[in-house]
């Protein structure tokens, strides 16, 4: 029987992605399974032109203008989500004892914008007008950083560096600092915000992005027989972490309990994951066994789910090997692209809304399934059903993988 103080509520979600600015935008979008993806005028002119990026986000109204010019975009979109997490899980900041208060935020790219401005100037033979807070404003740590100035948080923080696991990370290390007595209270989640011309000509040019520049909005198509890469995109998502009895004391409003995580590397290849799964396979099992979960009770399946061929082949078998074909499975990426680090965190709170709305969104622009995935993809609308169980699962470059059980409160 798992230990009654490894339970750990999400009590506060904040998400800022291309589905939109709030929890509310982001789940009528998720569940209608409707793209964001179109032409990018930031990146005209690359063979990759398109994107998914977070629609009328205004730092300046969101955060101030005092505040918002000093921090790169990345920072911006996780502290816009941090505040919508904070207020949503009814805690004052101000009144808090900040000690007890930790956070841990993933991050794999950093002020990648910032530091491509920067380093033009430079190069355009003007050193003397780069900004003194290039570095402060480029460094991968600052995130958490700043979260933590803007929150009163004087308890650990910490941001991962997982790759496109990075999110997940975070959330299963905040769950352990629970667990662990050392915090009552973690903002856990990621960010990244890197649709700059030079990551996406990097990403262009290994063959992980789709080239579907006629119609962009159904580039991402996850598991489907055609796809052809991912769809860059940028996000943030942050959760309110407590421990479910302190969330029940408070009478707090609880989305869901995150009962279980994962993590194991495949030590393979720096970019394609191992082809049998056996990294994944782990980590599933791994999060499985640490929320006393058996396979057979899994509901729920929010995948990584990039729309490459070699991710979603090798995933979905990993997923068959341990679930078998019960559990209903979606990707959220094909409305939201790839967030890179961030995802694992925006996926986990998408998780946690399927839940409490007992609804599994749509995977977006699956006209033709796969043959060889033989697991339970949701197509063509949200399915409603009872869910219990679900999991969320996030691989990264590096041979990163993470897996997360969570449970309905």
């Amino acid at each position: 029987m798992r230990a009654p103080h490894r339970d750990v509520a999400i009590t506060g979600v904040g998400l800022v992605t291309p589905a939109g600015i709030g929890t509310d935008a982001n789940w009528e979008r998720i569940r209608s399974g409707l793209s964001a993806a179109a032409p990018d005028p930031q990146l005209a002119g690359l063979a990759i032109d398109f994107s998914c990026r977070v629609p009328g986000f205004d730092a300046n109204a969101l955060l101030g203008r005092r505040t918002a010019w000093r921090l790169d975009r990345c920072v911006q979109l996780a502290m816009v989500a941090a505040r919508q997490a904070v207020a949503d899980a009814g805690h004052d900041p101000q009144s808090w004892d900040g000690t007890r208060v930790g956070v841990v935020v993933g991050n794999s790219l950093g002020g990648t914008a910032t530091f491509e401005a920067q380093h033009r100037t430079y190069y355009e033979g003007a050193p003397d007008e780069v900004s003194a807070l290039m570095i402060p404003m480029a460094m991968v740590n600052m995130v958490a950083g700043y979260l933590a100035m803007d929150h009163n948080i004087h308890g650990p923080s910490l941001v991962t560096a997982t790759a496109c696991a990075s999110g997940a990370s975070a959330l299963g290390i905040a769950r352990d600092w629970l667990a662990a007595g050392v915090c009552d209270i973690v903002l856990a989640g990621g960010t990244e915000s890197a649709l700059t011309p030079a990551t996406l000509t990097g990403l262009s040019r290994m063959g992980a992005l789709s080239s579907r520049r006629d119609d962009p909005a159904a580039a991402s198509r996850p598991f489907a027989a055609d796809r052809d890469g991912f769809v860059a995109a940028e996000g943030a998502g942050i959760l309110v972490l407590e421990r479910a009895a302190d969330a029940r004391a408070r009478g707090a409003r609880r989305y869901a309990h995150l009962a279980g995580f994962g993590a194991s590397s495949d030590a393979h290849h720096a970019t394609a994951p191992h082809p049998d799964g056996a990294g994944v396979t782990r980590a599933l099992r791994t999060a499985l066994d640490d929320a006393g979960v058996a396979p057979e009770d899994v509901d729920h399946v929010n995948a990584h789910g990039t729309s490459t061929p070699m991710n979603d082949l090798t995933e979905a078998r990993a997923l068959h090997r341990v679930l078998g074909s019960r559990p209903a499975v979606t990707s959220t990426k094909g409305v939201t692209g790839h967030t890179l680090a961030a995802a694992g965190a925006i996926e986990a709170a998408y998780t946690a809304l399927a839940l409490r709305h007992g609804m599994v969104p749509p995977t977006a622009n699956v006209a033709t399934l796969d043959p060889q995935i033989e697991v339970d993809v949701v197509t063509g609308e949200a399915r409603t059903t009872p869910l219990q169980v679900a999991v969320s699962t996030s691989l990264g470059f590096g041979g990163h993988n993470a897996a997360l059980v969570l449970t309905a409160a």
